[in-house]
């Protein structure tokens, strides 16, 4: 059995390798690589992607499973080994339903499609790339047939990201969770808007970065084993545990734009850093579920670095990188500035309390493409009316509506945009477990020390990696399943006080 494990492990290391390389061509595409390397760069994605699922489904991994099953009985449930073959199966299970060749096309057609997108939202051109969406949602829709059976055609693509989600029990989360929303929405909206011009003066971009950097070495990001870029659009990507690298955008005219988008892609990247490094190069060294990872962007970024206690420390600090913008401006005004509700038009701008209005919008778009209720062509037009329907908003442009994000034009149709609503509920459900084990988080954060929340995080949810299902990490960090009480509790009692409701 030693013998039979260590050969799954290399086996799968091997396609961890492929995997992470294709990622770094990925992070280049994103950041550095010329125009005029996209071609190429999408059969090269293609090759490594077509290569990597061919090794996975060899069935010599399937009879490696096979015969690793007793041993696999034979361990606690929690045991490292055992967990590494339940989830090799799961995986190894869900890839031999997946032609190679459709991977291989699937993956040279996004890398195609996202090069397109970086000029045409610029460009407010959505007739460039619409017949690569179109392309797009075919290819969505022949990956989630390779799953027959479906009750919901996004159900397999949800459960990629998100596993053990279906539509249905989205939908029923985002029901209920809504239900408490739009109250609270309408209560703050009905009355004047902050006022945040503090923040829409001229930033310049290196200050900007500098002072994030400085922000999220203090987090716990540890820049020997990561580093921060531009991009089009922020994200987190990992290569290995040694190497987990975060990109930011900057507007010098909106100081908000760099600095949070910094802060929430560092908690992605503080979730990857705190991963056990004995699970290096294996299916264990990931998050376990979009929403998982989301909560720690948004934990960062939100329960963190929007709050109250952070810039009883850092606003000073802050008021001096920055003193002509911000010298004469209060801390409360700043405060408010920073945490703004209205209605607006830009997911990634929105204020916590009308966010997931956003993501809702976006769910229900995808579900009606992928059921040919709604076609592509038609897009434009169904993501103005539902934003004039949901927010009482009209967007002047496709750069401000169904060009705004890069995951359709990245990636594919289905299961794209409910992680981030999930992240936002775990938020506060981790956070509140972490406050009850350790009252004194919120004293230490007005002090600009975050070692007692990240240590909290780390050993409870970082550290196991993939080794648990979400529901099940959920379950042993706070005893229950996923819940909204917490999420609910903590926007009524933050804006609750800034809005006097």
């Amino acid at each position: 059995m030693d013998n039979k494990f260590q050969e799954l492990q290399v086996r799968l290391s091997e396609i961890h390798d492929l995997n992470s390389a294709a990622a770094v061509l990925g992070w280049d595409q994103a950041t550095y690589m010329p125009p005029g390397g996209a071609p190429a760069r999408g059969r090269q994605m293609a090759t490594l992607g077509r290569i990597a699922q061919e090794k996975f489904i060899d069935p010599a991994i399937g009879r490696l499973l096979d015969d690793l099953r007793s041993y696999e009985e034979s361990l606690p449930d929690d045991h490292d080994d055992a967990a590494l073959i339940r989830v090799a199966r799961r995986e190894y299970e869900r890839a031999t339903k997946i032609p190679p060749a459709l991977i291989g096309e699937f993956s040279e057609h996004q890398a195609m499609a996202y090069d397109a997108w970086t000029r045409a939202r610029p460009a407010n051109d959505f007739a460039s790339v619409r017949p690569l969406l179109e392309k797009t949602l075919d290819f969505s829709r022949q990956l989630a047939d390779c799953f027959p059976g479906y009750e919901h055609i996004a159900d397999p693509l949800i459960d990629f990201a998100d596993y053990g989600m279906k539509a249905a029990s989205v939908r029923v989360l985002f029901a209920e969770l809504r239900e408490e929303l739009v109250p609270i929405v309408r209560a703050i909206t009905e009355q004047p808007v902050a006022d945040d011009s503090c923040l829409k003066q001229h930033y310049p971009e290196d200050k900007q970065l500098a002072f994030g950097q400085d922000i999220i070495k203090k987090f716990g990001y540890d820049f020997n084993r990561g580093r921060q870029d531009k991009t089009h659009h922020p994200f987190m990507t990992s290569f290995s545990l040694g190497d987990v690298r975060i990109t930011t955008r900057v507007k010098e005219n909106d100081l908000g734009e760099a600095l949070f988008s910094t802060t929430h892609e560092a908690g992605h990247a503080l979730y990857e850093q705190g991963i056990d490094m004995k699970f290096e190069g294996s299916l264990l060294a990931a998050g376990t579920s979009a929403g998982v990872h989301e909560s720690q962007s948004r934990t960062w970024e939100n329960l963190v670095s929007r709050s109250r206690p952070f810039w009883e420390h850092f606003y000073p600090d802050l008021q001096a990188t920055f003193p002509e913008q911000l010298g004469k401006v209060e801390l409360d005004s700043f405060y408010r500035a920073i945490n703004k509700v209205q209605k607006s038009l830009i997911r990634t701008d929105a204020d916590e309390v009308t966010y997931n209005l956003h993501v809702m919008i976006r769910f229900d778009l995808e579900l009606q493409m992928l059921e040919g209720t709604l076609a592509v062509k038609d897009l434009p037009e169904a993501w103005h009316a539902r934003y004039q329907s949901d927010l009482g908003l009209t967007a002047p442009s496709d750069v401000d509506g169904c060009l705004q994000d890069v995951h359709w034009y990245g990636g594919w149709i289905g299961g794209s945009f409910q992680g981030y609503t999930i992240g936002n509920i775990l938020s506060a459900l981790f956070f509140s477990h972490a406050e009850k084990a350790h009252p004194e988080i919120k004293a230490e954060i007005a002090k600009g020390e975050f070692g007692t929340l990240h240590n909290w995080l780390r050993t409870n949810v970082y550290r196991s990696g993939n080794k648990f299902t979400a529901p099940e990490l959920i379950e042993r960090v706070t005893g229950g399943p996923l819940r909204i009480e917490p999420y609910i509790n903590y926007l009524r009692a933050k804006y609750g006080e800034l809005y006097q409701l």
